[in-house]
């Protein structure tokens, strides 16, 4: 597993166990990046995941729903929720990242952390936004 992917997924781990606790996930990032003997190192990239996604959360969970077909964002599996504001950021506001790579990212995680649905819904979601991608972001 390569260095981003790593992170890709320790952010989504964050982002899930913030919700999870009911915390805020600025908080609980901050809270690993000061005692990282109590969690494996937080590498810089999932810093700025986390951060991006809480940044933009309003609109990426808004685009999630909208284009999900029939899917509300509180009736995904937690796990989805998270890969899926993870993969959106990437795709929506990271331009260091190929679309294509954030997709792949995403589906592929969704594969090994979630339900045998997930990856299709994950690749579904993230590929119609991908497809309608310039006429998100003016």
């Amino acid at each position: 597993m390569g260095a981003r992917t790593k992170a890709r997924r320790r952010a989504a781990d964050i982002l899930f166990e913030a919700e999870q606790r009911g915390v805020d996930p600025l908080v609980l990032l901050a809270d690993r990046v000061i005692e990282p003997h109590h969690e494996a190192s937080v590498p810089q990239y999932s810093v700025e995941l986390v951060e991006g996604v809480v940044a933009h959360r309003e609109r990426i969970d808004e685009l999630l729903e909208t284009y999900s077909r029939e899917w509300t964002i509180a009736r995904m599996p937690a796990v989805d929720r998270a890969l899926l504001r993870v993969g959106a950021f990437e795709l929506l506001y990271n331009d260091d990242v190929p679309d294509v790579v954030a997709v792949d990212e995403a589906v592929d995680l969704a594969r090994a952390l979630s339900t045998d649905e997930s990856p299709g819904f994950v690749n579904g979601l993230l590929g119609r936004l991908l497809e309608i991608k310039p006429t998100l972001l003016d």
